[in-house]
């Protein structure tokens, strides 16, 4: 029997800050050990992020979780504002499988289960 990990808690401002930010950054990791980061646009449902994209078989990101290393590392960030520099930010790290999910574009995502978190410039 599977077990999962317990579901990473995020905060009220942490989960808003995440459902109205469109673009992250995710970085997967290759079967020889090369890093690989990509923009990628994404949604989450609470627990999970879901990654996919047009093409999404074709990817790095894609052929790295299925034949390489399950492990990940998420940002989502953005600048508040440039005067005075505020950024702010959610890293995660945690692992990736690949499901089939329906929604546009369709086909195989990348789910991703968060193992751990943090956050800085939220309020």
């Amino acid at each position: 029997m599977a077990t999962h990990p317990a579901p990473v808690k995020f905060s009220k401002a942490e989960a808003d800050y995440l459902r109205n930010t469109p673009l992250a950054r995710l970085a997967t990791v290759s079967k020889e050990g090369k890093p690989d980061v990509a923009p990628v646009t994404f949604e989450f449902d609470g627990r999970y992020f879901y990654v996919g994209g047009r093409a999404m078989k074709k990817t790095r990101k894609y052929w790295n979780v299925r034949n390489g290393d399950r492990r990940v590392s998420f940002v989502v960030d953005d600048l508040a504002t440039v005067n005075p520099w505020a950024p702010r930010a959610i890293k995660v790290d945690g692992t990736a499988e690949i499901v089939e999910k329906s929604g546009e574009p369709g086909g195989p995502y990348l789910r991703i289960t968060p193992l751990t978190h943090r956050s800085w410039g939220l309020a």
